[in-house]
């Protein structure tokens, strides 16, 4: 269960989307997501592994105590996390799926912040994927964070942010004495 903002961007998504892949860049209007504008991103492709801010929301440039247009996104992440983040940017060009990476935002003098954002794919002009429409959505008070901007973001999960789970739910039940699980 994401945060209700999270799914409302994800909802937003699969509405513009409707039978395609994924929506076009030009079904998306910024004015209909106005409660969390600030929130809000856009990513483009400028090639495999190469992204860069074209739209950021005041929020998102204030955690991280500037302004973010045309910087690489990952380099807002931790070294460690960046081949995974650009994996999963592939993976949702292939497979056109919101995802949700929560993550935990650190600043230099030891406050952090537990975020979800979600990543989804947009097409272009070209009909490519070539943009992603994103979201940060603070979980833990942001309040502590001003005047600390975030330095550097580690993935702490990714989940797909789509209708479809394909992560079934378990429970533990036990048959004649044997720990099983199965699905809810």
């Amino acid at each position: 269960m994401f945060h209700s903002n999270t799914e409302l961007l994800i909802d937003y998504w699969q509405a513009r989307k409707g039978s395609r892949g994924a929506p076009a860049r030009a079904s998306i209007d910024p004015a209909d997501l106005r409660a969390v504008l600030p929130q809000l991103f856009i990513i483009g492709r400028r090639r495999a592994g190469q992204y860069g801010f074209r739209l950021v929301g005041g929020m998102v440039d204030a955690l991280h105590g500037g302004h973010l247009g045309g910087a690489d996104p990952m380099r807002l992440w931790a070294p460690q996390y960046r081949a995974s983040l650009q994996l999963a940017f592939e993976a949702i060009r292939r497979q056109p799926e919101p995802l949700v990476i929560t993550a935990e935002g650190r600043t230099l003098d030891g406050n952090a912040l537990t975020l979800e954002i979600v990543l989804a794919p947009l097409t272009g002009a070209a009909g490519d994927i070539d943009r992603f429409i994103g979201l940060y959505q603070p979980i833990t008070p942001a309040k502590d964070m001003l005047g600390h901007p975030i330095e550097t973001l580690i993935i702490r999960a990714i989940a797909p942010g789509g209708a479809a789970d394909p992560f079934p739910r378990l429970k533990l039940a036990a048959v004649d004495g044997r720990r099983v699980a199965q699905p809810l």
